[in-house]
């Protein structure tokens, strides 16, 4: 009982450093500042002032649902339509990235001590638990290099994207001009009692797709069963800003405290590569983004958000507060997800059973002369 009372005051410490964080970036008028403000400030109370929090991960299965509704709520019709048709770009733009990533991961082999296999591994856009999962069954795997590159990396896109998609170049201030992906104006629709209905089939389909061990299910689950009701006629009212801060603060905190730097060896070195990869993802990411603006309709903003290698709660959280086209983002990035989830393990397996027999070859070479 005792342990019990310790982790909640924990929990109560890390959620008033969070809203600290949170209040902070918003008077200094950072890019959303609920999920970005808790973010470094569990970060720098874990791992600068030693403090000891705890982040239960319902709470962010909770952000994570609240979020997913949002998305769900974009997906009219025409938005489908437009994603329908968006298809073959899809799987293009993901070949690319996922091309630049094993470019990424080469060159971070040559400068680092890590094998390509980790490299690799750590390189990979987006999937963080599948990707740590998929490393820890893969034999000879360095995993702390996987996890602090994957952390390093997904919080460097968390920090950059917000305020790069506000400079002029990428600047998007309103709800995009012709964009099919901008949220339905529900205003007129009362919270309740059709929140009620959203909510418990969003929860249902969370848990079946939690046992059945569906990617992102907390996420999922609640944006399927919002396109679902809204096909059948059933509106979506909006939620209040508090709600989507919330979330905000929900996700972010987790973010946050998946960084452990006393767990490290030769972290000069070891962040230094991740941030170098980091940073060479995201440049990478801009470019491509620009080729998907030559090829359809959408904004500069939305195709760098619907690139950039996070997750597609945090960059749809980006794309709703600047009113990109959060269903194309959406698109792009659960074509992104179900690829690396469902394509990228055998693949990778594929290649790894083959660069272990090329080395041997090799090495039986060397021995015969």
């Amino acid at each position: 009982m005792k342990n019990s009372n310790y982790n909640l005051r924990q929990i109560i410490s890390t959620c008033l450093i969070a809203g600290i964080g949170g209040m902070l970036f918003q008077w200094i008028g950072i890019p959303v500042p609920w999920l970005l403000g808790p973010m470094i400030a569990v970060v720098l109370g874990r791992n600068v002032m030693k403090w000891h929090l705890a982040w239960p991960y319902q709470f962010r299965n909770i952000g994570m649902m609240v979020v997913g509704y949002t998305i769900g709520l974009s997906m009219t019709t025409a938005a489908l339509r437009d994603m329908a048709l968006q298809l073959p770009t899809m799987l293009l733009m993901t070949v690319l990235l996922m091309a630049l990533c094993t470019a990424i991961a080469f060159v971070v082999s040559r400068l680092s001590d890590s094998d390509y296999q980790t490299s690799l591994l750590a390189s990979l856009p987006g999937g963080l638990t599948q990707v740590i999962a998929l490393a820890e069954e893969t034999k000879g795997i360095n995993l702390a290099v996987v996890t602090v590159t994957q952390v390093t990396r997904l919080m460097i896109i968390i920090m950059v994207m917000p305020l790069l998609v506000m400079i002029p170049f990428f600047g998007q201030h309103a709800t995009g001009h012709g964009e099919t992906g901008a949220i339905p104006d529900v205003a007129s629709v009362s919270l309740f009692p059709n929140m009620l209905v959203f909510a418990v089939l969003g929860i249902i389909l969370a848990w079946l797709g939690k046992k059945i061990h569906f990617p992102t299910a907390a996420l999922l689950g609640p944006m399927l069963a919002t396109i679902v009701l809204q096909l059948l006629g059933l509106q979506g009212p909006h939620l209040p800003m508090p709600a989507i801060d919330a979330a905000q603060l929900l996700i972010g905190t987790h973010v946050g405290l998946m960084l452990h730097i006393d767990e490290i060896s030769q972290k000069s070195r070891t962040f230094s590569l991740a941030i170098a990869s980091g940073v060479m993802l995201v440049a990478g990411s801009i470019l491509i983004s620009l080729f998907l603006t030559l090829l359809h309709p959408v904004s500069r903003a939305t195709a760098l958000l619907s690139l950039a290698p996070g997750g597609m709660d945090q960059m749809g959280i980006i794309a709703h507060a600047i009113g990109a086209d959060l269903s194309i983002v959406s698109g792009y990035q659960l074509f992104r997800t179900f690829f690396i989830y469902f394509a990228i393990p055998p693949l990778l397996k594929l290649l790894f059973k083959f660069m272990i027999r090329r080395r041997r070859r090799r090495k039986q070479g060397i021995s015969l002369h």
